[in-house]
């Protein structure tokens, strides 16, 4: 198993793309803290991980808040250790066209999917330091590639998220620490349930390989980045998209 006892930490794991990135690496023999805001969500995903044999625990955090992930930092410590990998996986949307967009739908999206990201990556840094190794995975998407039509928010944190990766990569790679980034297109969670039918069948026609991807197809590219497998690869920008960018 290419993770065997690695100790990851992921943020957004309740449900869609961190539920299956937690129950991946369960999978693959990893150790995984599940981090959401909901309880239930957290539950449901830390027994998946626990039937597929692997170890798991939850711990309700607020990526907004780094004294919680600071409190969800030592308990994996204190459990396990170390800190192998942390996936970035937390985020919003707040869409609206420019002219509609209000301050707070731009503040909320900024300071969970960018703030967010920082936050978390501040809380574990220090540990990875001290072990001279660990692996940083942000969620970008393809927004964070091209932009999208009513997501100026939405947007500028992904855009943001693959700068931290990239100053993240010179600043912590001679230090044995890893940092990349992810580029979902469309994956078919929940956070695509308010498009009307139409409008997602439309969006699979846009994608070269014309179906909407699964959450299980970006969970295997974040495991394969924090395994040892990807020990070269430092700075990189990953879309799983089907090709929708081309």
């Amino acid at each position: 198993m290419r993770l065997q006892d690695k100790v990851a930490i992921i943020t957004g794991a309740g449900r869609g793309i961190g539920q299956a990135t937690a129950v991946k690496f369960a999978t693959e023999g990893a150790k995984v803290v599940v981090c959401d805001l909901n309880q239930g969500w957290i539950e449901e995903t830390v027994k998946l991980c626990k039937e597929t044999r692997g170890d798991a625990f939850g711990h309700v955090a607020d990526v907004r808040d780094i004294s919680s992930l600071e409190r969800m930092v030592a308990a994996t410590v204190a459990k396990w250790g170390r800190v192998d990998c942390l996936v970035n996986n937390a985020g919003i949307v707040a869409d609206a066209q420019l002219k509609n967009m209000t301050e707070d739908q731009f503040d909320s999206v900024i300071e969970i999917n960018l703030k967010g990201v920082f936050n978390c990556t501040k809380a574990v840094v220090n540990t990875m330091l001290a072990q001279q190794s660990g692996v940083i995975l942000n969620a970008s998407s393809i927004v964070g590639l091209s932009g999208n039509f009513g997501q100026t928010n939405y947007a500028a944190a992904k855009f943001g998220v693959i700068g931290m990766v990239k100053t993240w990569a010179r600043e912590l790679g001679r230090k044995g620490i890893r940092a990349n980034a992810v580029c979902p297109g469309f994956i078919a969670t929940t956070i695509l349930s308010t498009i009307p039918d139409r409008v997602l069948r439309a969006l699979e026609e846009k994608v070269p390989m014309g179906r909407l991807g699964r959450p299980e197809e970006v969970a295997n590219t974040f495991a394969w980045l924090a395994s040892d497998e990807a020990s070269y690869i430092n700075g990189a920008v990953i879309e799983v998209s089907g090709g929708l960018t081309i």
